[in-house]
């Protein structure tokens, strides 16, 4: 309604993207933040790299300051989960009942980690991680562990990772960074072969199999081991124990689309991703409500078919985008997926969407990726639908640019990319 705040209700990039794309494009009314955590919005990917293992300040999370906000009249409402949503009367109600009518208003809701609700996953030492409140208890026990590893006749703990998705072989990294012991657990034969096939999914096998960490592959964990309250190790369906003292779970994030399900707002479905459906201006099919960041189900022009994706690059580029839809702009929003990792001295870039296994036909490498330095694409029908740097920068454009033509790939230039 004319008047009435902008309010945007998330905690992560995408939400701070849109109040500071809101402000700096001459949006000078009323801005409310409504998030459920105790912090102002900040950045996921630290979470599970440098900050986890104490090599980067808090204050590095956060891409704007309280100054930003406080200077430029952005009301931040914090610990206020929003629990109902009247898009009639545009009116959004949080948990302590208060209720705030909006103009417009964003959704960037984010995503929750996926429990494993087995016996014993209540007891002491067994994490989740997706928030920076989880982190800091994560990184607190591992650092904890690492001092007292390093003490005479320590010996180091022993960390078990359920799921070996981004999350889980960077937590992996992180805890072997510090000195621990590691053992990683999938469900799958390779680790990532969710996203990146066997073909790559074996490269980074090798690299953690290299630095020493234990990967047990096809595995599925039945219950979480203890003894006086504390876990002690993790069973597996096959009979096999891995002893922990730590265990964190990272099998996965389910996004945030209750509020927006509940207020009647359409929802893609699971085949498809999941997630709130938006047309290519990120509007919902109500005409003053936006969605950003994971829980966005967004028309991909160059896929022909609607994405949704939950990594930073989108999360960053989907909150200014709607930013500038709920300021009347009217372009498209046409950005390939892109996400990047570091694990120990390897750091990679991916662009592109290439539906896991059974959504290529084959992969072609440049260089050699095995070795720590190289590129690999994904091919269907002759085309590339995706690609990987390792350890070679500035060159995700030129594999957009390939993604973007729709060409046949001339597999010689693949295959002398790195060169």
């Amino acid at each position: 309604m004319p008047g009435d705040p902008v309010v945007v209700v998330g905690g992560g990039l995408a939400a701070a993207r849109a109040v500071w794309t809101l402000r700096e494009e001459g949006y000078d009314g009323d801005l409310v933040v409504v998030t459920s955590e105790p912090h102002r919005p900040y950045e996921r990917p630290p979470l599970s790299k440098e900050y986890l293992r104490g090599a980067a300040e808090r204050d590095s999370l956060f891409p704007l300051s309280e100054d930003w906000y406080t200077e430029r009249g952005v009301e931040v409402r914090t610990h206020a989960t929003a629990v109902g949503l009247s898009l009639a009367d545009h009116r959004l109600t949080v948990a302590d009942g208060t209720e705030l009518t909006y103009g417009k208003l964003l959704l960037a809701t984010g995503s929750t980690p996926r429990p494993l609700p087995l016996p014993g996953h209540d007891l002491r030492n067994v994490h989740l991680l997706r928030t920076l409140d989880d982190a800091d208890r994560l990184s607190g026990v591992l650092l904890q562990a690492s001092l007292e590893g390093a003490e005479p006749h320590g010996g180091a703990a022993q960390v078990a990772v359920v799921g070996d998705g981004w999350i889980g072989l960077e937590v992996a990294a992180s805890a072997r960074l510090l000195g621990l012991d590691v053992t990683v657990i999938g469900h799958g034969s390779h680790p990532l072969g969710r996203v990146l096939g066997p073909e790559m999914g074996e490269v980074f096998a090798l690299l953690h199999e290299r630095q020493g960490v234990r990967l047990h592959g096809r595995s599925e964990v039945t219950r979480f081991l203890g003894d006086d309250g504390q876990v002690t190790g993790i069973a597996l369906a096959d009979g096999t124990q891995v002893a922990a003292t730590i265990v964190v779970v990272g099998v996965g994030a389910t996004p945030n689309v209750g509020l927006a399900e509940a207020a009647g707002l359409p929802l893609r479905e699971e085949a498809l991703g999941g997630g709130v459906v938006v047309d290519e201006t990120l509007r919902t099919p109500h005409p003053d409500v936006w969605a950003a960041g994971d829980i966005a189900s967004v028309p991909s022009p160059t896929y022909g078919r609607p994405l949704r994706v939950d990594h930073w690059a989108h999360a960053n580029t989907s909150g200014s985008h709607a930013a500038r839809a709920m300021l009347g702009a009217s372009v498209a929003y046409d950005e390939l997926p892109y996400f990047f990792s570091d694990q120990y001295d390897v750091g990679m870039e991916y662009t592109g969407w290439a539906e896991g296994p059974g959504g290529y036909d084959e992969v072609v490498t440049s260089g050699s990726p095995a070795d720590g330095e190289g590129f690999a694409f994904w091919l269907r029908a002759g085309r590339v639908r995706a690609g990987m740097g390792i350890n070679v920068w500035d060159r995700m454009p030129e594999v957009a640019s390939m993604i973007r033509s729709g060409a046949t790939a001339d597999r010689a230039a693949l295959e002398g990319f790195a060169d």
